[in-house]
């Protein structure tokens, strides 16, 4: 597997590979003085290179970073791309994976095709500056509040943390950001957590059905990409039961190694809700649970192939949801809910329930690494 470079061609690498038994340094710090040998196939880095101030130290493991051989900014993340009605969204397949949210009253959807290739949306709205991205190696999608990084756009670094995105910010204190760690890893804002947004991913279609009147990120971006279904760059890479990384790192083998989940971190290490796992009942379901010492309820929708997690309150009253000859209804009022939290039907109609702001779609395999004490939930 290896990665494109901006302009879609496949690049030449340099791999070394490493004798079976060579133990991998672990650094404390980013030592300019030390090279990690990375992933167990990989190219060693300097961190000096990508940092402004190398001496401001990092949290994070600096030999799980490895040099994903684009270079920085070699896939451009894009700044307020244009938006359009979903009737001109015509390089979409009805089952195109998009990450969806509400800003400002508006429904907007931000499509893994257009990801594919940028990885990172910097989005400025009226109330709001966030950050949309995705991951292809790691199939994360995940939303930040960019006042947390001083309001300043996030680029990709060229960096692979973990097989994951690491962002950095433009900023004048720049700081190396691997997006599943929700936090600066290096550099001057370390240890600064990113506020996440909540977003669902799930299909383009299924998207519309909940917000006809949405509107999608062109393929307009000033970059000559296949954004296509036919255009996803990594060829089998995302068949759940492929189990090829970019760099080796150990797998959790007790799911398909890019199973999508929907994860809920926390302090004690989180919950994976694995997708396949979820459709076993039926085509729509709702799962409760405690996380964090705090009432979860996840929905999940085979239609459109989504899965969200929200605080199953509604006016101080707690609420207990099932699923029900295909819809989803809470047992208190018997109001029907959809897939993004909001009532339908039933006297209920309008209400919203609050989404859990940091839980998101990873494959397993990442979650897993990211969150190596995590819980995994199965219907037994």
């Amino acid at each position: 597997m290896r990665r494109k470079n901006k302009n879609g061609m496949l690049l030449t690498r340099v791999w070394i590979v490493l004798m079976a038994g060579v133990l991998l340094l672990t650094l404390a710090s980013c030592d300019a003085s030390v090279e990690p040998e990375l992933g167990g196939a990989g190219v060693p880095i300097n961190l000096n290179d990508d940092l402004p101030n190398p001496s401001t130290g990092c949290i994070v493991p600096t030999d799980l970073f490895a040099d994903g051989g684009v270079g920085k900014d070699g896939i451009p993340a894009l700044t307020n791309p244009p938006l359009v009605d979903a009737a001109q969204a015509t390089y979409l397949a009805e089952d195109s994976r998009v990450i969806g949210f509400v800003v400002d009253g508006s429904a907007i959807a931000v499509p893994h095709n257009i990801l594919w290739w940028h990885e990172i949306i910097n989005f400025s709205f009226s109330s709001a500056r966030l950050a949309v991205t995705y991951c292809p190696l790691t199939g994360s999608s995940m939303a930040f509040d960019r006042a947390s990084a001083g309001g300043g756009e996030f680029g990709v670094s060229g960096l692979l943390f973990q097989n994951n995105l690491t962002m950095y910010d433009r900023t004048s204190l720049e700081s190396l950001w691997p997006q599943m760690s929700r936090q600066a890893g290096c550099g001057a804002r370390v240890g600064t957590r990113l506020e996440m947004v909540p977003v669902v991913e799930m299909t383009w279609a299924g998207w519309q059905s909940l917000h006809p009147d949405t509107k999608v990120v062109s393929d307009a971006t000033g970059h000559d990409r296949n954004y296509t279904p036919d255009g996803y760059p990594y060829g089998d890479y995302e068949l759940p039961n492929n189990p090829s990384l970019l760099f080796r790192m150990p797998i959790d083998e007790r799911r398909l190694p890019k199973e999508r989940v929907l994860g809920i971190p926390d302090l004690d290490g989180g919950i994976a809700f694995p997708f396949f796992e979820l459709d076993e009942k039926g085509p729509m379901r709702a799962v409760h649970e405690t996380v964090a010492g705090e009432s979860v309820v996840v929905f999940w929708d085979r239609e459109r192939l989504g899965a969200m997690a929200y605080r199953p309150i509604h006016d101080g009253q707690l609420l207990t949801f099932e699923a029900r000859d295909g819809r989803l209804v809470d047992i208190e009022t018997g109001s029907e809910w959809r897939l993004d939290g909001l009532a339908v039907e039933g006297p209920l109609l309008g209400a919203q329930l609050e989404p859990v702001a940091e839980a998101y779609v990873a494959f397993w395999f990442a979650w897993a690494a990211f969150q190596p004490q995590t819980r995994l939930w199965d219907s037994e």
